[in-house]
């Protein structure tokens, strides 16, 4: 699959919030919601630490965020670029917030293979395409993207 320049320029943005979550000791996920223009209008990094939020995944504390600062039909327009697939629950949550697309660098099936059984992220290997799929309006997804960039994000964390 073949980014366009705005499209790997975000994605690698994603990429440097991961690598500094993780020099913060933070689990090494990060997401960018930009609009139809290519302005950023948030970002969150993994939201596990502090109180050990098992849901505080980046993509759906974004979501949560964006869900409450902008419509639906506003974020139809936007896209989320994601260092890594958004799980079943992230993708549901930008489901129901509206989003319109989703970009990211590591599948869910790698990061599994990655993290294992970790009792910190049990993985669930369930592409977010058959997620958005199983709604009633479209939702782009272009995924796995700059996989082994996004996939030394992972190392020696797991």
């Amino acid at each position: 699959m073949t980014l366009n320049d705005i499209d790997t320029k975000f994605l690698r943005q994603s990429f440097e919030l991961a690598e500094e979550a993780k020099k913060q000791g933070i689990h090494p996920f990060a997401a960018i919601l930009v609009d139809d223009k290519g302005e950023v209008l948030m970002s969150q990094i993994n939201g596990y630490l502090p109180d050990l939020d098992m849901t505080g995944h980046a993509e759906r504390k974004l979501m949560t965020r964006a869900s409450k600062a902008y419509r639906p039909d506003f974020l139809a327009k936007c896209t989320m670029y994601v260092s890594a697939e958004p799980c079943a629950m992230c993708a549901g949550a930008a489901y129901w917030a509206g989003l319109g697309r989703v970009v990211y660098g590591l599948s869910e099936a790698r990061l599994k293979t990655i993290t294992g059984n970790h009792p910190e992220n049990p993985t669930l290997d369930l592409p977010c395409r058959a997620v958005f799929d199983s709604g009633q309006r479209s939702v782009e997804v272009i995924g796995p993207c700059l996989e082994d960039e996004a996939a030394k994000l992972q190392e020696g964390v797991w």
